[in-house]
């Protein structure tokens, strides 16, 4: 795998006073400090459960979200945007998440270093960035060589699930799933949205607009 490949983008977002103390204070208790040997997840939340990896959870609501709804599953968010990092830590102190943990680095880099090889049940990436624009579509996250990466981490069984609210992008990683040779679609094109993944406040006020939104689920053969 080329090392070119990277998990973000980095922009510049302003952070507010109680999103850098949560940085300060609570990163080192719900955070896992990036290093170049695999951690054991097991040893990290204290018990034999189905991980779930999430890459790029923006603010962190659907993350808490599915993490309190499913506390019999351990939840491994992954970003490197630091709002986004205070707000979701903030999360986990006020609804006691003992379930979820961040690492706030470069996700291929995390995989690489720090995940062993088909230890993951399930993946989440939901809204990634769109890029809309032609010419910048080359710098969206989903493309073959990082699904291709992305299956080595999976458990046979284990499923990739991606969320869209834009269609050509939609079609786009459908079509990037469907020509990775690991992977098998859970329905005849796109997905019913799971229970499990939960309306955002964007999301519901864009489905009243006549907005469509689509999930992409597939699983390691």
């Amino acid at each position: 795998m080329k090392q070119t490949i990277r998990s973000f983008v980095l922009r510049q977002g302003r952070v507010s006073n109680a999103q850098r103390r949560a940085c300060e204070i609570l990163l080192p208790i719900y955070g896992i400090p990036f290093d170049h040997k695999v951690v054991n997840l097991d040893h990290v939340f204290g018990r034999s459960a189905p991980k779930i990896l999430e890459i790029g959870f923006g603010m962190g609501e659907t993350t808490a979200a599915i993490a309190k709804s499913n506390p019999e599953k351990d939840y491994l968010a992954i970003d490197v945007h630091t709002p986004g990092v205070g707000s979701l830590l903030n999360q986990i102190k006020i609804l006691e998440l003992a379930n979820l943990r961040i690492i706030q680095h470069d996700a291929v880099e995390v995989l690489q270093h720090m995940l062993a090889k088909e230890s993951l049940d399930g993946i989440h990436i939901f809204f990634p960035d769109p890029w809309p624009k032609a010419k910048h579509h080359k710098r969206r996250l989903i493309q073959a060589t990082l699904i291709n990466h992305l299956c080595d981490y999976l458990k046979i069984g284990g499923y990739i699930h991606v969320a869209t609210d834009w269609e050509d992008y939609a079609v786009q990683i459908l079509e990037v799933f469907s020509d990775e040779p690991q992977l098998i679609n859970t329905e005849k094109n796109f997905a019913p949205r799971p229970e499990y993944r939960p309306l955002t406040k964007f999301e519901q006020r864009g489905l009243k607009l006549g907005h469509s939104v689509w999930d992409i689920i597939f699983l390691k053969k």
